[in-house]
């Protein structure tokens, strides 16, 4: 490539909503200076790959991908960012094919390092022309486990600092993936303040804070505008919206604005903590059918000595009483947890607990973790660590019932009437099924071929493997007035 040209780019996404939109804000900000989102890796000039680091295995699946990339095609000029970028830079910057390694802390600034790798004459001159420009604001990580490096003896320069020092809010609605552009995810909130004993997460995305409330309003505005009947509300600890606003914003008050000032049909929101579910949080959920009756709790343990140790800042009473109190006002809604299984100390009673909490309560999923040891988290200083085999038979029986409680959940739907969005379209052949979502997060297949993002009330008459199925009755609009010609799908 010339060096006078715009190069082009892929993003590899790895990791939560969050960083997702992280790389949905990358992408905007390199389209509008001017460079092509290619459509393949291999097409590209430039791949940012954007990493996670949550477990272990999070960042062997980024490693393995950089080297396959490099593989593939040598010459491409690879960016390593994200939380592992964050976190253990000199581990990304040794691998081959590894250009820049930029730490979360400088995210915002990779639209620039793209400009000097496209318009310095050498690969020299870009390192200097970006380094003068950004390298003045790097300040070192206060944990020594953390230690970042402006430089490293690697061919991959680095360029991380500390994060808790940063306050740039970078986020862009996600369009792509799941259900053929149809539901878009808004990040709203960045960052955690608690301190989770098994959390990486604080020191590689730093500090909470929050998309102005009026930023917010105009990215759902433009969204409905543009189609979009489902948008999904997520954050790391989406229940601190606002908090470090000035003036204060409870994230109550913002969904009240949500729903006052913007036509969309319907809200999801993604995890929020137990102790975020208030009273009025669930009034509000239960006055509307413009928010989907879906509640993700992390839970982590149902052991109060575990829960302890974690430094969650609940007890299992107290997780019980929102769970109880949803299902009071919203008999059919989903309520959903992360669990960790073989958390250091954990013995078979505290799992024992776990198991009864999970089976006596109406639980509709579970996404079941194995513990990880991440590098910098008291929990990583524990000695009394579980052995791994017994870890995976207690995440195998947490799995099992999960899908337990998942196949119970759906059997009591058997018989009702369900609002869904159709997801994708058919395939044109006879007998074909359209997958959709309903308010309670049930996968519903859908008999024939149906346009994608078009609402339908649905009979659900069985059950095929883990989703529902119906018949559509109606093709209805948001404020209920059906019949009416299904209006086009989003392409």
């Amino acid at each position: 490539m010339p060096w006078f040209q715009m190069p082009s780019f892929f993003i590899q996404q790895f990791g939560c909503r969050a960083t997702q939109a992280d790389g949905a804000a990358l992408e905007r900000q390199l389209l509008d200076r001017g460079c092509t989102s290619a459509s393949t890796a291999g097409a590209a000039d430039i791949i940012v790959v954007n990493t996670c680091t949550v477990t272990a295995s999070a960042d062997a699946q980024a490693r393995d991908a950089i080297r396959k990339l490099h593989a593939a095609n040598p010459a491409v000029r690879i960016i390593a960012t994200g939380c592992y970028a964050q976190r253990a830079p000199e581990e990304l910057a040794a691998l081959p094919g590894v250009a820049w390694v930029v730490g979360n802390s400088h995210k915002p600034q990779i639209p620039q390092l793209v400009d000097a790798l496209s318009t310095a004459p050498s690969a020299e001159s870009a390192k200097e022309f970006f380094l003068a420009a950004a390298l003045h604001s790097v300040s070192p990580a206060p944990f020594p486990s953390f230690a970042m490096a402006q430089h490293a003896p690697h061919p991959g320069q680095i360029l991380v600092g500390n994060i808790l020092d940063r306050t740039e809010f970078l986020s862009a609605p996600v369009l792509g993936g799941e259900g053929n552009h149809t539901r878009p995810t808004l990040k709203i909130q960045d960052g955690c303040s608690s301190r989770c004993s098994y959390c990486v997460i604080p020191f590689v995305r730093g500090r909470s804070r929050s998309l102005p409330p009026d930023a917010v309003i105009r990215e759902i505005q433009h969204l409905s505008e543009t189609g979009y009947r489902e948008i999904v509300l997520s954050g790391i600890n989406l229940g601190a919206y606002g908090r470090d606003l000035s003036p204060r914003v409870e994230f109550e008050d913002l969904l009240h604005r949500i729903l006052g000032e913007t036509p969309v049909e319907r809200l999801r929101i993604s995890s929020i903590e137990p102790l975020d579910v208030t009273q009025d949080l669930v009034d509000l959920f239960a006055s509307t059918d413009r928010i989907a009756q879906h509640f993700h709790m992390p839970l982590q343990s149902a052991s109060d000595r575990i829960l302890a140790a974690m430094h969650r800042w609940y007890r299992a009473e107290h997780y019980a009483r929102r769970v109880e109190l949803i299902r009071e006002r919203l008999p059919h809604a989903a309520i959903g947890a992360d669990v960790i299984s073989g958390f250091p100390g954990e013995s078979d009673q505290d799992h024992a607990a776990t198991l009864a909490f999970i089976e006596r309560l109406p639980f509709t999923y579970l996404h079941v973790f194995s513990f990880s040891k991440r590098p910098g988290t008291k929990a990583a200083t524990l000695s009394n660590e579980v052995p791994g085999a017994i870890i995976k038979r207690r995440a195998r029986e947490l799995r099992a019932l999960a899908e337990a409680k998942a196949a119970t959940f759906r059997h009591s739907q058997l018989g009702r009437t369900l609002r869904v969005l159709a997801l994708i379209p058919g395939g044109g052949n006879a007998g074909a099924c359209t997958p959709a979502l309903s308010s309670n997060f049930l996968r519903v297949r859908l008999h024939g071929n149906y346009p994608a993002n078009n609402w339908f009330d649905v009979l659900i008459s069985g059950e095929a493997g883990t989703a529902l199925v119906g018949e559509p009755i109606l093709s209805c609009s948001a404020n209920d007035a059906c019949p009416e010609p299904v209006r086009a799908s989003l392409h």
